[in-house]
């Protein structure tokens, strides 16, 4: 693996670096903004509706969230034990760390799909087949915020899981062009994981307490 001159718009690889760091920093501030506004939202709710809105979260299936936030965490020191092995040359370590962080991810998104069958099963997805009856209209409106939170969490990863399993294809057929695309790769992984990390308490730990 070696660093290929710089494109026509850079004087040197430095300056290159430093303008591919910059975007995905401004890219990753606006995915800040986007799902700090949901969590902002979730707050302004659960100061709505207090006692309500904590007892709608007890319906979340708080065994499978603490699975996958394992998943997740082990997801995200395998990713950084890949972008160390790119650094160190480490071709078949790269590889397999990327391998691993790839198919985590795909063992969260299973995970996942399983406890959104399980509350289509128990009639909690709203505007589908949820029972306001059973239920009541507050723990929908949980519901909402569940499904949007955590369903564009999953989608964040869904893009992730094939990047990094390119570059696990890559760095096995000593392939990758250069070690800043691997860098940005898991600046993304390690972003998407910290959105979790904010999420998990908000939906599955409040009203657990006692």
């Amino acid at each position: 693996m070696a660093d290929r001159a710089p494109t026509f718009q850079y004087s040197t690889l430095a300056q290159q670096h430093e303008a591919d760091a910059l975007g995905m920093w401004g890219f990753l501030a606006t995915e800040l903004l986007f799902f700090g506004a949901l969590i902002a939202g979730y707050f302004a709710y659960r100061v709505t509706y207090g006692d309500e809105f904590i007892a709608a979260a007890r319906h979340t299936k708080v065994v499978l969230g603490t699975a996958n936030t394992a998943v997740l965490l082990t997801s995200s020191a395998c990713m950084a034990m890949g972008v160390y092995s790119t650094e160190e040359r480490s071709r078949q370590g790269a590889a397999l760390w990327f391998a691993a962080t790839a198919l985590l991810g795909l063992t969260f998104l299973g995970i996942k799909g399983y406890e959104y069958f399980l509350e289509y099963r128990e009639q909690l997805v709203p505007a589908l087949d949820f029972s306001t009856s059973r239920y009541g209209g507050v723990t929908q409106l949980f519901f909402i915020f569940y499904f949007v939170a955590t369903g564009l969490h999953a989608l964040h990863l869904t893009i992730g899981v094939p990047m990094i399993g390119t570059l696990a294809v890559l760095a096995a057929s000593d392939r990758l062009p250069s070690i800043q695309p691997v860098r940005m790769i898991g600046l993304y992984w390690h972003f998407v994981d910290m959105v979790w990390i904010f999420l998990f308490p908000l939906i599955y730990l409040a009203g657990r307490n006692g």
